[in-house]
């Protein structure tokens, strides 16, 4: 095994060019080796940025590339289980996209093509390597807010962009797919949490109650509201009409802890409220792609499972599932 993981990236995505691609190259344990795309104006623009070793004009080519040993997909959503199964067989590790499917039933079928081949498959969902989010584990495991009842977390945005395959349902577009997963996973990471429960073990909400806006085939606002064994209730709220709002509140009998920019790496302190007492905990700055992408090259490098599981991907999944069908009746 190279010292180095030598990545490969499926198309010229905004996300992969602006934020994977430069992580990748600041990290310690990986290199950029092949970019592909479709179109020959982006494999231009790629060149002209980059320049990396390798350019090729078709997915199917960059994922039979011998010199690549891992695939990053950030391909429209509907793309995603072809092309992870794809690279898997041609025995590369897969870091995907959130969210990784369409649902649960892709995503099982992508893991265990994943599994089938051995290798490491991950879904991208970078705010968990943030000292932001860790602080809010720190702060939960303290026990200083009691016992939690109450969960909220939203992340909207004006997606006025002509064109943007976010509002293709066709590809898989809808602001639940595309940023409302956060507060899930959030959701999530905090009842696990709490309850001491292994990563995406823990309680399933017994009931939940949605709104949903749709525009033309996709959800432009969605906000749900999830009940859990044991007196919690958690709401989340996604959009894409609307000024940018991201944060997230957990409630306890004892304080509650206030999370602004949830999932961004930015520095920037949480607040702890206890009684009339409110106390700013300070965070420091993450570079939380780079570090996303260490540890999934490590996970290679080392043969052992990275950070996010599978099991809070398949949960996740299961539980769009859920929202969407409850959403259309």
């Amino acid at each position: 095994m190279n010292p180095k993981i030598r990545w490969g990236v499926l198309g010229w995505a905004r996300i992969a060019r602006n934020e994977v691609i430069p992580a990748i190259q600041r990290s310690r344990n990986g290199t950029l080796q092949a970019v592909a795309s479709r179109s020959e104006a982006k494999l231009a623009e790629c060149k002209a940025a980059l320049n990396p070793p390798q350019l090729h004009r078709s997915y199917e080519d960059l994922v039979r590339d011998p010199t690549v040993d891992a695939i990053y997909n950030p391909l429209p959503n509907s793309l995603h289980r072809e092309w992870t199964i794809k690279a898997a067989e041609q025995g590369k590790h897969v870091l995907c996209e959130k969210p990784v499917a369409l649902n649960a039933t892709e995503a099982r079928e992508m893991i265990a093509a994943c599994r089938a081949n051995g290798v490491v498959f991950m879904e991208a969902f970078m705010y968990r390597y943030s000292a932001r989010t860790q602080k809010v584990v720190e702060v939960l495991r303290s026990g200083v807010l009691g016992d939690i009842k109450f969960i909220s977390s939203q992340f909207r945005f004006l997606l006025n962009r002509p064109g943007d395959v976010r509002r293709e349902a066709g590809l898989g577009g809808g602001s639940l797919y595309d940023v409302g997963v956060y507060p899930l996973n959030f959701t999530g990471l905090v009842i696990d949490t709490i309850t001491g429960s292994a990563p995406g073990a823990g309680p399933r909400p017994d009931a939940i109650s949605v709104q949903s806006v749709d525009v033309q085939g996709v959800d432009e606002l969605f906000s749900a509201l999830l009940r859990y064994p044991g007196g919690i209730t958690a709401t989340l709220h996604s959009g894409f009409n609307a000024q940018f709002r991201m944060g997230a509140e957990v409630v306890g009998t004892k304080g509650a802890l206030e999370i602004p920019l949830t999932y961004l790496g930015k520095e920037g302190p949480l607040t702890l409220i206890i009684g009339d007492q409110k106390e700013e905990i300070a965070v420091p700055e993450s570079d939380r792609y780079r570090l996303q992408a260490e540890d999934f090259a490590d996970a290679i490098l080392q043969k052992r499972p990275p950070l996010l599981t599978t099991e809070e991907t398949l949960r996740n999944m299961e539980l769009l599932d859920l929202l969407y069908a409850t959403a259309r009746g």
